[in-house]
């Protein structure tokens, strides 16, 4: 059933998108928002999953890793059924962190979640959603994916971004989460190049043709369920496929 639905959404989601000029920076002369500052998230439950990870990263066959997957709780909560099915034989890396504000993954990606060995092919990139949910502005947060993407060519100057919307929340299109979110995704589909980074709405085809988020997709219309991680794999396989085999 996977597999079936793999190829049929692959057709929808697997184009590249176009090219734009470049990720939203602040305006001269102003400060960086603080959600694109390196930070330790304030939430108590984020520590523990962050050192346990930094401590097996230490074991992990860093160099053989093809694929890393960087985000929040919708990256860490990957189904693992779907994961495999997708990408067992694409050696990938799974770091999400559950709680993850782009500021603490900017953090993260300073202080043990990217050692030098690690230099995969692909970077599949989820965030923002929290920030958004703790309410800062899509400006500040599209400012802070860019400065993620431009970390994340420093430490891996070979390897191409497959940079994702941030999925939609909320049951219907007049939730308040809706419209911040799309102005996010308006904002950062610029950071595309089409040669190191690419972008991808797979969120489009999670919603029905009046815009309704369904718990069968989205279980508390924010996190994922088996169906919502079967669509997300297969929205963005057309890219995937593409951008490991260059």
């Amino acid at each position: 059933m996977i597999r079936r639905l793999a190829l049929a959404l692959a057709l929808l989601g697997g184009a590249i998108a176009p090219g734009w000029a470049a990720c939203p920076a602040p305006a001269p002369g102003r400060p960086l928002p603080r959600e694109a500052v390196p930070a330790v998230h304030e939430w108590s439950e984020w520590r523990a999953p962050v050192d346990a990870l930094t401590a097996r990263l230490r074991s992990l066959p860093l160099a053989q890793a093809r694929m890393v997957f960087l985000g929040d709780s919708i990256t860490q909560g990957w189904q693992p059924d779907v994961f495999r099915q997708f990408y067992q034989p694409r050696a990938p890396l799974n770091l999400g962190i559950s709680g993850d504000l782009t500021q603490s993954l900017l953090w993260r990606l300073e202080n043990g979640h990217w050692p030098g060995a690690l230099q995969p092919g692909l970077v599949v990139l989820l965030i923002g959603t929290n920030n958004i949910g703790h309410g800062s502005r899509p400006e500040d947060v599209a400012v802070a994916i860019g400065r993620i993407i431009a970390r994340l060519q420093g430490l891996a100057p070979e390897a191409r971004i497959l940079l994702l919307g941030v999925l939609p929340r909320g049951a219907t299109p007049q939730d308040p989460m809706r419209l911040p979110i799309a102005r996010l995704n308006q904002m950062i589909a610029a950071c595309a190049d089409n040669q190191r980074v690419f972008y991808s709405d797979p969120g489009s085809m999670m919603l029905d043709g009046q815009g309704a988020l369904h718990e069968w997709v989205a279980f508390d219309r924010l996190h994922l369920s088996m169906v919502g991680y079967a669509m997300l794999a297969a929205g963005i396989e057309g890219h995937v496929r593409q951008l490991l085999t260059r």
